[in-house]
């Protein structure tokens, strides 16, 4: 089932997001020593690298949360370098972060609520829309009169992304989606992913889980001491265990 007003237009065409010599400082540390990154329009890019590489970093940046000290950040062929994280959302993009910044005290209604920009109240959310996201993700309409807080690990990630998904998204930029799920959960999310990149949405995904990525993934890019050292089609990387182990040091 697809999702109700996909959104993006699937031409497929072209580079939807990119970095050129991106660097970024925090505080005293330098954590991106100029990122090359390339997302292309429609499909879904994987960003991955040991603990530490700076993918995090990275996704930050492109939201303005930290500001690049140098090099530019492209989106849909505008400079957005300078961008402040609302002008930054307002162009269409959304940001689930790896700590989900679920808001605990309110409830998932109220969650959902909040990033439904075009709703003033739950009757004007787009309800043909949300139904497919209970089918996605049973527990976001199960618990939905309950307080975010009371839920599970796992059903606070799902309404993050459900939350992020709530309106239609030109870009969807994920740290972590499958990290502490269980993998009937899991697969759900790999689902809600499939869904959404066959309607066009554009998605930049960093993950830990190998497995997850390779069922997932169009392009890859690896992140190693804050550069990207591959990027490459994610096939290519899941059918070269040298190359696993020489990026990564692991296998998938």
């Amino acid at each position: 089932m697809a999702p109700p007003k996909g959104g993006a237009a699937k031409d497929g065409a072209g580079e939807l997001l990119v970095l050129e010599g991106v660097h970024t400082h925090i505080a005293a540390y330098h954590i991106l020593h100029g990122v090359d990154l390339v997302v292309p329009r429609g499909q879904l890019t994987m960003l991955l690298g040991r603990n530490g590489a700076g993918k995090t970093t990275t996704l930050r940046t492109v939201m303005g949360l930290w500001r690049a000290s140098q090099g530019r950040i492209h989106f849909n062929g505008q400079d957005i370098t300078a961008f402040n994280t609302p002008d930054i959302a307002g162009l269409n993009i959304a940001y689930v972060p790896e700590n989900m910044g679920i808001f605990s005290d309110l409830s998932v209604k109220e969650n959902m609520l909040l990033a439904a920009r075009s709703a003033r109240h739950a009757g004007q959310m787009d309800e043909a829309r949300l139904q497919w996201i209970f089918k996605l993700f049973p527990a976001v309409e199960k618990f939905w009169n309950h307080p975010a807080g009371k839920l599970s690990g796992g059903q606070k990630q799902m309404l993050a992304v459900a939350r992020a998904i709530v309106e239609p998204r030109e870009l969807l930029i994920v740290d972590e989606p499958s990290k502490g799920l269980a993998p009937a959960i899991i697969n759900n999310m790999i689902d809600a992913f499939q869904q959404l990149k066959a309607a066009g949405v554009t998605i930049l995904l960093v993950e830990q889980n190998l497995h997850f990525a390779k069922r997932l993934g169009d392009q890859v890019a690896v992140m190693d001491n804050g550069v990207v050292v591959h990027a490459g089609s994610m096939q290519a990387l899941a059918d070269n265990e040298a190359l696993q182990q020489e990026l990564l040091g692991l296998a998938i």
